[in-house]
Formats: C-alpha cells, structure tokens, sequence
C-alpha cells in the first residue's frame, strides 16, 4: 500500500522521491553502494529519510564524482551509516555485510561516463564487471541473510533503438550493447542472471535510461553544458547534435526503485523509464533560454552563438528507446515533467560550484556543503 505524497518544497530541498510504502517486515538493514554518487545517494536519502525504521548503510569507494555532501542531510540520523570501501574488496564488504546484518542489497556503484570507456574499457570491466561479481559472491556466501539483490543497470544493454515509429524495447529484447560502458554493464546483468539461477541469490535487475538533476557530477551532458553557458561558453555537442535520449528525473528514478524495493518480484528485470525524448541540440536550446529568463547571458548574442559541434564518437547510438509498461503496473509513473526538472537542475547549478565535489577534511563545513543539499 502506498500514501499518496506531493512533491512538496521538503522534498525538493532534500532532494528525496515521493513514493512511501508500508515498511517491509523482511527488511531492516539495507546496503546502497555507490551511495556517494549522483543517484544512489537520491536513492539513501530517500531511504533514511522515508522509513527510519530501516538501518541504510552507504558504501563507497569515494572515486572522483563521489561527495560527502550528497549525504550530508542524513549524516546525523540515527539510520544511517558510511562505510568506505571498494566493490572489488571482498574482505572490506564482506565485513560490512556481516557487521550490519544487512538483508536488502541495492547495487548503483558502476563506472558510468560513456566517453571515459572508450579511453579506459578496463577499468570500467574492473567495477562493473568483476565488481558485480565480488559483490554476488559475498550474497551468495550469506544466504538466506540476504534476501534481495537489486541490481542497477541501464537502456544502454539493449544497444541502439530502431527509428522513431518502432516499437519501444521490453525487457525480453535481447542485449545488444555498442560501447565499451554498455558492454560492462550487460556482462554484469548476465552475471546477476547466472548467480540467481545458479546460487538462488534473490535477484532483481533495473534498466534505467538517461537521469538528471541536482548533484549530477558535471561530467554528463546536462549539468557540463550549465557549467559551460555560465562561463558564457558554447555547449559542445558530437557530430550534429541530434541524437536523441529519454531523460528522467533524479526523483522519478527513486521512486522506481522504491517501487522495485518494496513490489518488484524476485527473478524480474524492470525498466525505468519516460517518454521525453529530447536531442541534444534541443537541450542546449532549452538550456540558452533558461539562462537568458535568469538574465545570466547577453542578449546580444544569437542562441546559436551558444552552439559548438565537435568530432563524434567513434559509434554513438542514435537514440534509446525503452518500454516501461511492466513497472507502471505496480503503480509507478513518472511525476516532473523534462522543463520543470531542468529547471530546477539548472538553479541547483547556479547556487553551488564545483567545490560541493572537493575532496578534504569531511569534517570541515564549506560555504558550499553549508548550504546544505
């Protein structure tokens, strides 16, 4: 059973989802690695914030687009933990796995950035491959401690979309990845799969397309472009520009992940996804206008001014083009709109600089972590 939940200025401010279910009697201790990253720290405070009856115990390696200050608004509640450490240490998760009887596992840690996988494919197999498996194993050696595994992939495995008129991609389309990132992601979906039917290890798979929103490492398409029109640069866009993705929310991922937590069967794989299909030229157009109503560019000069086309990637898939009909039956649906939510992503943005991701003394308040999320 779910409350109904507004998106309230509360929410807003802590940067939560809006989804509450009835707590699950079988889980009281859960793990989110990864949880200094963009999404799953959402996701942990979500979590900590929304159902203090569970324990939420935050693992991460603190890699570069990790911050302390993604969990700085849970960091005094009584049911929350960090613990820092390396998918790949067996021994390290292993021992936080037992210290905390944890029942629940919500796997996000990955290496995420498309471009970085063309320039380093190993290291992107390191985490989210041999990783994965690290972590499967320290599961399966617990049983029946733990008693789900949910696991975070994304629309990338599917690889390219037909045109525009196909049909959306179920989860029954076969995995066809074309980069590097993609590729490391699937393998790690087929070691899930493989572990749940070999080792009964309680697995769920989720396959989100592209997120957005406050306290994204300015590294992705979004908030590098904000980073960019605030020094009153062009955005650079590969080849034409007019590839396309379906973007979500930070929040609406949460909350289909909420969702997969508490409804989602075991043995399932889940898309997570909208259907706002936006080209990247579009988002820089979008973004030019944000900042133009904000009075932060000059009205000199042509929006186009803002535009710079650079070499393409070696392959870059057209667009991504997912079916979310199975999650939308346990009762999720999307709930900010792509103008609303940019917005909002674009004056987080402007009140915090690249500092919030500095790494130091984490004790020590900034002027930037004092502000709080």
């Amino acid at each position: 059973m779910t409350e109904a939940c507004t998106l309230d200025t509360a929410a807003q401010r802590t940067h939560i989802g809006t989804t509450r279910f009835e707590p699950h009697p079988g889980i009281k201790a859960i793990l989110v690695t990864g949880g200094l990253g963009f999404i799953p720290s959402w996701l942990l405070r979500h979590l900590v914030l929304t159902y203090p009856e569970y324990l939420v115990v935050c693992y991460d390696n603190e890699g570069y687009c990790a911050s302390r200050n993604n969990v700085r608004a849970v960091a005094d509640r009584p049911n929350f933990r960090l613990e820092i450490g390396d998918v790949g240490d067996a021994a390290t998760l292993g021992a936080v796995l037992d210290r905390y009887a944890i029942d629940t596992v919500i796997h996000l840690a990955a290496e995420s950035h498309v471009d970085h996988s063309f320039g380093d494919p190993f290291r992107f197999t390191t985490t989210n491959v041999i990783g994965t498996q690290v972590l499967l194993e320290a599961v399966k050696l617990r049983a029946p401690q733990v008693r789900r595994f949910i696991h975070m992939s994304t629309d990338e495995v599917y690889g390219e979309a037909a045109g525009a008129d196909a049909a959306d991609l179920t989860e029954a389309a076969i995995l066809a990845p074309t980069n590097p990132y993609a590729a490391s992601k699937a393998a790690g979906d087929m070691l899930v799969g493989a572990y749940l039917k070999s080792f009964c290890v309680p697995a769920i798979i989720v396959r989100c397309n592209n997120v957005y929103g406050p306290l994204q490492f300015p590294e992705k398409i979004i908030p590098k472009f904000v980073r960019l029109l605030q020094r009153q640069q062009p955005c650079t866009l590969h080849g034409t520009g007019k590839n396309t993705r379906r973007y979500l929310f930070a929040s609406d991922a949460v909350n289909g992940l909420d969702t997969v937590l508490h409804r989602g069967r075991i043995g399932s794989i889940y898309n997570v996804g909208s259907d706002t299909e936006v080209a990247n030229i579009d988002i820089c157009r979008a973004l030019v206008r944000i900042f133009r109503a904000r009075g932060l560019l000059p009205d000199e000069k042509d929006d186009d001014e803002y535009i710079e086309y650079t070499a393409d990637r070696p392959f870059n898939d057209a667009r991504y083009a997912i079916d979310s009909g199975k999650l939308r039956q346990l009762g999720w649906a999307p709930e900010v709109g792509f103008a609303a939510g940019l917005e909002r992503t674009v004056d987080w943005y402007i009140a915090h600089d690249d500092s919030w991701w500095a790494r130091g003394d984490s004790n020590d308040e900034s002027p930037v972590a004092a502000k709080g999320v």
